[in-house]
């Protein structure tokens, strides 16, 4: 698939095909892809705790608001973290600049888009949700305190083909100087 047909075919898909599985090859092969995306000098600072057997699943999921729990039946679960204090800071600890800690947000929604274009390109639908209990996720994965719980990538099957939402044209957001 072309880099253009896949970000334009990119949806948040809230409904997956209960009656297929994604599997852990299917879930590496995503992560695979976020290895490749930049970093902060290249601290790669991303992790991610995946699930894709039911009851691995099921103890994010309770992590998760009732109607985002729905929204993700039938998916695999991606808890998305990074490492904090790394990424945007010295050698000695100190923040490079105002961004502090933002650039570990940065560079983790980096590697996420690249899990995103991917799973469309192999056939597979996403959400990422951000609403979510990150210290019954921390205290369910064992993560440990120096990472950042950010989101709940859902990948899986889709059962549904939205339409794309309205989007904003490159003159509502470009200032030229």
């Amino acid at each position: 698939m072309e880099l253009s047909t896949t970000i334009t075919n990119r949806r948040s898909i809230r409904k997956y095909d209960t009656t297929k599985n994604v599997s852990k090859e299917q879930i590496e092969e995503l992560i695979s892809s976020a290895i490749y995306a930049p970093s902060w000098k290249n601290s790669q600072t991303a992790r991610y705790y995946c699930a894709v057997e039911p009851t691995s699943i099921d103890v994010i999921k309770h992590a998760l608001p009732e109607f985002n729990q729905k929204r993700c039946n039938g998916a695999a679960l991606i808890v998305t973290t990074f490492v904090h204090n790394r990424s945007g800071f010295t050698a000695q600890g100190e923040p490079e600049n105002e961004c502090g800690n933002g650039w570990g947000y940065y560079d983790l929604g980096l590697a996420n888009q690249n899990i995103l274009l991917k799973a469309t390109e192999m056939g597979l639908g996403t959400l990422v949700m951000g609403i979510r209990d990150a210290e019954i996720i921390r205290k369910a994965l064992s993560i440990p305190d120096e990472e950042t719980i950010v989101s709940v990538i859902a990948v899986g099957y889709t059962d549904a083909n939205p339409d794309m939402p309205s989007r904003k044209t490159t003159a509502d957001i470009i200032t030229w100087i």
